[in-house]
């Protein structure tokens, strides 16, 4: 097509060359590595798992603040220590992670949780069930790895 062109006017090439090397920096940034790229996944990262959290922590506190504290105790450290630990895990620990604040300190407990639920509280439940908790655990454990990226309060108090 760019030959074609060439014999009917050189505007014409070069408007089409243009427009092809647009793409092909478009097409190479859109695959690229860069550091704006992963520390916008990782913003992402964050705010979707700890969101997604905070919907099984906030019934936790909802509960705890209502005076029942009937829960499960599936370490043996008794149900009432267990549900301020899970409500301290999923909800505080959630909001420090969408904020990026003390983000490698606040999902230790958020993994010690998800390791509880998959091989311990959802131990004998098919995979199905305790995908969430795996997912999680692989998520919770990457940001443990990497840290909460650029755009974060870690990074800002820096």
């Amino acid at each position: 097509m760019i030959f074609i062109t060439l014999l009917h006017s050189q505007s014409k090439h070069l408007l089409i060359s243009i427009r092809d090397v647009k793409f092909k920096n478009m097409k190479s940034s859109l695959f690229r590595s860069t550091a704006i790229s992963l520390d916008l996944g990782l913003l992402l990262l964050r705010l979707a798992a700890g969101g997604a959290m905070l919907t099984h922590g906030w019934p936790k506190l909802q509960k705890a603040l209502a005076g029942s504290t009937q829960f499960a105790d599936p370490i043996g450290v008794g149900p009432e220590l267990t549900l301020y630990l899970a409500i301290l895990a999923e909800f505080v620990c959630s909001i420090l992670v969408i904020l990026g604040f003390a983000t490698r300190v606040a999902v230790i407990p958020l993994i010690a949780t998800m390791l509880v639920a998959f091989f311990i509280a959802h131990s004998a439940d098919p995979f199905g069930v305790k995908e969430p908790a795996f997912v999680f655990l692989g998520i919770f454990t990457c940001l443990f790895l990497t840290g909460p990226g650029k755009y974060s309060l870690d990074n800002s108090i820096k």
